[in-house]
């Protein structure tokens, strides 16, 4: 701390007063809490970091950039991403860091000094409030990004429609990101399940167009190499129209109408291959 007279009466009166202080912080963020978050909890949170904000004062003054502002920012990194958890908007969560100025606003602005070191440290906790803004968002962003890998999981089930047989049934949009993920489903699923044929079902795929014809072939090829048959499945009139217009060439990659119509082909393909193993042919 510096020998500022105001600093240190700063500091003096926040050790003093801490239970006051504390007391108010909390009941004050408590309003905005809205009953997701108990005062008890709140309370255990808000005291650790006053004690942390207070050591950290001790040690180095109110340069909130310095090094022994690390447990600090360590608190409100970890109540940055529970509040994010919880469903506080970045607002809502630096207003727990911010409260703490109104507090201690009336208590340290009775003299000149003690005004003057009561600006350093609303200038410190405003930085302080725009970290846990930044955290905030870093959290949302991976709940996000969580979020949409679970979401094309869900989106792209493999399911076994027969011994031997595999079918992905597709819905919505086919893109890059989501090709990557059908793919490494469908051949893990050939592989644990020792299948021979897999139907990709684009039923609920709204358009085919040149791009999403190359993450089909690109599928079928994958799927080719683990020695797997593949059939496309769900090409309805619409879909034929607009692939011949495109000029997309599916090669001997056979296709069919019905999700019905490549399983009857497959099982056929499959009652074939059996018969020929009988009479030793294969």
């Amino acid at each position: 701390m510096t020998n500022d007279e105001g600093a240190v009466g700063l500091l003096d009166l926040m050790e003093s007063r801490r239970d006051e202080f504390v007391q108010g912080w909390v009941r004050s963020v408590s309003g905005t809490l809205r009953g997701r978050l108990s005062a008890a909890e709140a309370a255990q949170e808000l005291s650790e970091i006053y004690n942390a904000l207070l050591g950290a004062l001790k040690q180095g003054g109110l340069v909130g950039r310095g090094e022994h502002f690390s447990e600090v920012r360590s608190l409100l990194i970890e109540l940055s991403r529970s509040r994010a958890r919880q469903g506080f908007t970045p607002t809502e969560t630096a207003l727990s860091v911010f409260s703490l100025k109104q507090v201690l606003e009336e208590a340290l602005t009775e003299s000149p000094e003690g005004a003057r070191a009561y600006l350093q440290l609303a200038r410190l906790l405003d930085d302080l409030g725009l970290f846990t803004v930044e955290e905030h968002s870093k959290t949302r962003e991976e709940i996000i990004s969580s979020q949409a890998e679970q979401l094309l999981e869900l989106s792209t089930p493999v399911v076994k429609l027969w011994d031997g047989i595999l079918g992905v049934p597709l819905v919505g949009t086919l893109d890059s990101a989501r090709t990557q993920v059908v793919m490494e489903k469908l051949l893990q699923g050939l592989l644990d399940s020792n299948s021979t044929h897999a139907i990709i079902d684009i039923t609920g795929v709204p358009a085919v167009d040149t791009q999403v014809a190359q993450h089909l072939l690109k599928t079928v090829v994958a799927a080719r190499m683990m020695g797997a048959q593949c059939i496309i499945s769900g090409i309805r009139p619409q879909i034929a129209q607009t692939i011949v217009a495109l000029g997309i060439e599916f090669g001997d990659i056979a296709t069919k109408a019905t999700l019905a119509a490549a399983l009857h082909d497959a099982l056929a393909e499959i009652d074939e291959a059996a018969s020929l193993r009988k009479e030793g042919l294969l």
